[in-house]
């Protein structure tokens, strides 16, 4: 079963996921200033959790997806500086200890490291067209975060998910839809605690 049947198998976890209200406020303007800074603070972190996860996953997975999964590894890299420019052009402290829908996801990525190649790469296919898609849904995104919409749906990222469900479809995971639906309910979980914390 390729990867990209799983989101029309769980239409509702999916729907939960990449079209959330935390989007919709980033597109109609309706978001708290706080409660975007708080995802964006969080998001950080777990973006640096990710480059981690990413790096270990890279040893493992066999020849062929090495490259897609190097570049990202790069494109980690820069959008970490990406996020220190913005925390200092909002004056924001990337510091600031993990949420708990943040320590969630790390521990999900930390339990990743032990399962097999193939659900490994389902799970960051997973992660990053879930990205892709929702940031999709909040286009072009009010005055104040167009900037941030652009950014995270510009077609350099829309290839590189691509060529993630190429490295998924390589290694087949034993149980895709398993590790689908959790990474699908922790980025759920993730979009509801700006909500939650600062809304």
């Amino acid at each position: 079963m390729p990867v990209t049947d799983l989101p029309s198998r769980h239409p509702d976890a999916w729907r939960a996921a990449t079209r959330h209200a935390f989007l919709g406020a980033v597109r109609d303007g309706t978001i708290p200033v706080a409660a975007f800074d708080t995802w964006l603070v969080q998001d950080a972190r777990f973006v640096a959790d990710l480059l981690r996860f990413q790096a270990r996953l890279l040893a493992r997975v066999p020849r062929p997806a090495q490259a897609v999964l190097a570049g990202g590894l790069v494109a980690l890299v820069d959008e970490l500086a990406w996020f220190e420019e913005q925390a200092a052009l909002r004056g924001l402290d990337l510091g600031t200890p993990a949420l708990p829908a943040t320590a969630a996801y790390a521990e999900l990525l930390g339990r990743l490291d032990d399962a097999d190649v193939g659900t490994a790469l389902t799970a960051l296919w997973t992660i990053e067209r879930t990205y892709l898609d929702a940031w999709s849904h909040a286009r072009p995104g009010a005055e104040g975060y167009h900037a941030f919409v652009e950014h995270w749906t510009q077609p350099g990222f829309a290839d590189y998910v691509a060529g993630l469900e190429a490295a998924a479809d390589g290694v087949p995971a034993p149980d895709a839809d398993a590790v689908f639906t959790e990474v699908v309910a922790a980025e759920t979980a993730f979009w509801a605690m700006a909500q939650d914390s600062a809304w």
